[in-house]
């Protein structure tokens, strides 16, 4: 059997900036014990949320490597080293894992549309690099390009590559996966909307956004979930839909850390070329952060 990375909620992390647009790396430790101390089962460093194309090869290593140290251990850290660039995404995948990343968060190479023959080639090139087990990040919205079930029952059966984090969007796709690939292959949920129905299809847990603000209360969606308790689970994502659908009301991870600085965790702006929220949606975004009890 290969090797389950976390089960639960893991909270794909913002990177806090300071004014200048460095990273503030005094907030990213207060932000990772918020993390460990609201119950989120693993910390995903480097991913979408965390504006990792908008940061240099040497600024995404220094994260990884200082989330790495900050966490020592308590929960597992996933590192986000995909790229479109092969030999780029196996340096980056080397380099966490020398850092003592627990695995690695690998997203389709965007871009260059590769064949999905070229996709999977992709994937066990960087696989055969590493020693530690490979996450596949499907989120064609982003990329360009989506992984088919064909695809996923040939990257499925590399030994490192232990499952999958599916933001299509599409249910249907997901049966798809679990089919042709069985239950040797972890799938995650890469949409805060779509957890019940993934653990349904036999899904380990979520890569959250909304952890960054709820993290014990994704933690207790994902589970309830994971207990059999699904009504528990389904009042709890119905419960927070609002919010999880205020977050992306635009470019993620413009309104999470929009939402973060309402509530008085310091993030800072995003990097260019994204840009904050207009009024009108910092305004609704205020009323539902209210509605939650998450600001006066």
């Amino acid at each position: 059997m290969k090797k389950t990375l976390f089960k639960g909620a893991g909270v794909a992390l913002v990177t806090p900036m300071k004014q200048d647009g460095s990273v503030d790396y005094e907030t990213l430790s207060s932000l990772i014990e918020m993390q460990i101390s609201g119950g989120t089962d693993a910390i995903i460093a480097c991913g979408t949320t965390a504006e990792s194309a908008s940061m240099s090869y040497d600024e995404r290593m220094q994260v990884i490597e200082f989330i790495v140290k900050a966490v020592d251990h308590r929960i597992p850290v996933i590192a986000g080293t995909g790229t479109n660039e092969t030999h780029a995404a196996v340096k980056m995948s080397q380099a966490a894992q020398d850092m003592g990343a627990d695995g690695l968060l690998v997203v389709t190479p965007y871009y260059n549309k590769t064949s999905q023959h070229g996709l999977v080639k992709h994937y066990f090139h960087i696989a055969d690099q590493v020693d530690i087990p490979i996450i596949t990040y499907n989120v064609p919205s982003r990329t360009g390009l989506n992984i088919s079930a064909e695809a996923y029952a040939e990257i499925c059966r590399h030994d490192n590559i232990v499952g999958t984090k599916e933001a299509s969007g599409n249910i249907s796709a997901v049966a798809k996966i679990r089919q042709v690939c069985g239950y040797n292959f972890d799938i995650y949920s890469g949409n805060d909307d779509q957890i019940v129905p993934i653990i349904s299809l036999g899904g380990k847990g979520v890569i959250s956004v909304l952890s960054n603000v709820l993290p014990k209360q994704t933690h207790d969606i994902v589970m309830a979930c994971l207990n059999g308790d699904f009504k528990t689970g389904s009042e709890l994502q119905i419960k927070y839909l609002d919010l999880i659908n205020a977050l992306f009301c635009d470019v993620n991870p413009i309104p999470v850390k929009q939402a973060m600085c309402l509530m008085g965790i310091p993030v800072g702006e995003c990097r260019l070329p994204l840009c904050n929220m207009l009024p009108d949606k910092i305004e609704m975004m205020k009323n539902i952060l209210t509605k939650h009890g998450l600001i006066k």
